[in-house]
């Protein structure tokens, strides 16, 4: 496969997973602000807007959810933004227009038409579920009308690799402040998870339990990791003689390191620091990100969060 259809296709699978993760965020921290009227808007602003990796000018004055609409929903400029990545996916599907199938390409084409420039206030809450219908839509067609070939392996790949991003990005939500983090329960909810917790766990959502099946479940497709090992099966189906030549162990060794920093560190320190095992997190999977892009489609820069390289 060539390298910039490698490349495409593996930025189509973030950034349809990045639009479907930020309007999970943004829907459960917006919807928070109207319930409580005791949360600080201005500080719970501007901590949601830091975990998504864009930040007000200096010289900003009060931060409100109106600011946090336009710059992470609709702003096509700014890289952290559902717009910018439902824009970027379908850019990516033009480029790679003879290998992506005609649904996928009409999918992500009318998703991009539809954007809306503004947001209705009152009908936030219908946006973000069109967000997350759509991205379902665009998913459930590659996994349906795609060969489970390289084309398949790199969209699957990029996906896991959002998704572990976008995850630890939820979860990092959780200890923004203590007036303005959701509850568990509310978390559980936001990834689709609060019933398949409750058949695993048969009981309400407790902190140790709920962080433990969002980063430790290997049935759940949304836990970080889940989507780690997704990650590795693509890596090996895509370089199957990586561990012989060498090539990609970097990558491998990316995705290693998050997955045994979870998996042998007691659940107990992790929620005491939860903040900086997500960003750790977060960092690995930019250097896994990084190596993929240095072993695959070395020729192009990555498209990246505002401030990642910080």
């Amino acid at each position: 496969m060539l390298s910039r259809i490698a490349e495409s296709l593996f930025w189509i699978g973030r950034y349809i997973e990045r639009a479907d993760g930020t309007a999970r965020i943004l829907d459960v921290h917006l919807q928070l602000l109207l319930e409580d009227p005791w949360i600080d808007e201005d500080t719970a602003c501007r901590s949601l807007m830091g975990v998504m990796g864009t930040f007000p000018p200096a010289d900003a004055g009060e931060v409100t959810r109106s600011d946090v609409l336009t710059s992470l929903a609709v702003d096509r400029a700014n890289p952290s933004s559902i717009a910018y990545a439902v824009q970027s996916a379908r850019e990516n599907a033009r480029r790679a227009r003879e290998i992506v199938s005609t649904e996928l390409w009409e999918t992500l084409n009318t998703t991009n038409s539809r954007m809306p420039r503004r947001l209705n206030n009152e009908k936030v809450h219908e946006f973000f579920q069109w967000v997350r219908e759509r991205s379902a839509l665009a998913v459930g067609i590659t996994d349906s009308s795609t060969s489970r070939d390289e084309a398949w392996q790199f969209l699957t790949l990029g996906r896991s690799i959002e998704r572990t991003d976008m995850t630890a990005r939820l979860l990092a939500t959780r200890a923004l402040t203590e007036a303005s983090g959701p509850s568990w329960t509310t978390i559980l909810r936001s990834c689709g998870a609060y019933e398949a917790y409750l058949r695993t766990y048969r009981g309400m959502p407790s902190a140790s339990n709920a962080a433990e099946f969002l980063l430790l479940d290997r049935l759940f497709p949304r836990s970080v990791i889940h989507s780690i090992a997704q990650a590795e099966n693509c890596m090996s189906a895509i370089d199957p003689v990586a561990d012989r030549v060498g090539h990609s162990n970097t990558v491998l060794r990316a995705l290693g390191r998050i997955r045994n920093d979870l998996e042998y560190r007691p659940i107990t320190e992790i929620l005491s620091e939860l903040p900086d095992h997500m960003e750790r997190v977060q960092k690995v999977t930019r250097e896994a990100s990084e190596a993929i892009r240095g072993r695959f489609f070395p020729t192009h820069a990555e498209p990246s969060w505002i401030g990642e390289t910080s």
